[in-house]
């Protein structure tokens, strides 16, 4: 349990893990903090968008649609393995979910299954958003894999977090299938050999 470290620490901390980071508009002060408080934070969660398309995926995850406004996440990972910061602060990506998987996360235990939506997800997680069509048939390239996993990884690294602080949407919320296409236990893998 942590607060949230500074927006300058964050893309520093991308930067470190060798990332290439571009910065969208005043992305560290795009927040939905008016609805609420951000932090304590406890993970990272990853999603997939279901959108192709770099500039109409970061478009519609810095600004959101009349549904969900923006942000809809903290950065978005391209199919090329950029990361491009699209707000700061509370966002959009989470929604309601377990209680029982946020204690799992806490803890960085094995996570139980997402039975129940009872719990603020935008408060306590980081999200990054990756551009796939989520259909299980769109390819995810190596390059963003990588991107990927050393974004969650600076994040963990800077919180003294374990790959057991990483979890994906479809590990939150019931009827969730984010990220498509991967294991998470895969991905937390990945993350792990960062964080060696």
């Amino acid at each position: 349990m942590s607060a949230p470290m500074s927006a300058d620490r964050f893309i520093g901390a991308l930067r470190n893990e060798g990332l290439t980071v571009v910065e969208v508009g005043a992305w560290r002060t795009h927040n939905r903090n008016h609805k609420g408080p951000w932090g304590p934070v406890n993970g990272v969660m990853i999603h997939h968008t279901v959108t192709h398309g770099t500039k109409f995926t970061v478009e519609l995850c810095r600004d959101g649609d009349e549904a969900l406004p923006g942000p809809l996440c903290h950065g978005v990972i391209t199919k090329d393995g950029r990361v491009h910061l699209v707000g700061y602060g509370r966002a959009n990506h989470a929604g309601l979910g377990d209680s029982d998987v946020l204690a799992a996360v806490i803890a960085e235990k094995r996570l139980p299954p997402d039975r129940h939506a009872d719990t603020d997800g935008n408060r306590h997680f980081y999200g990054f958003e990756c551009e796939n069509l989520g259909d299980g048939d769109d390819p995810w390239p190596e390059v963003q894999l990588d991107a990927m996993a050393r974004a969650a990884a600076a994040v963990c690294r800077v919180h003294g977090w374990t790959e057991r602080s990483v979890i994906g949407h479809l590990e939150w919320q019931p009827g969730k299938p984010d990220p498509r296409g991967f294991t998470m236990a895969a991905f937390r893998a990945r993350v792990g050999e960062h964080l060696q």
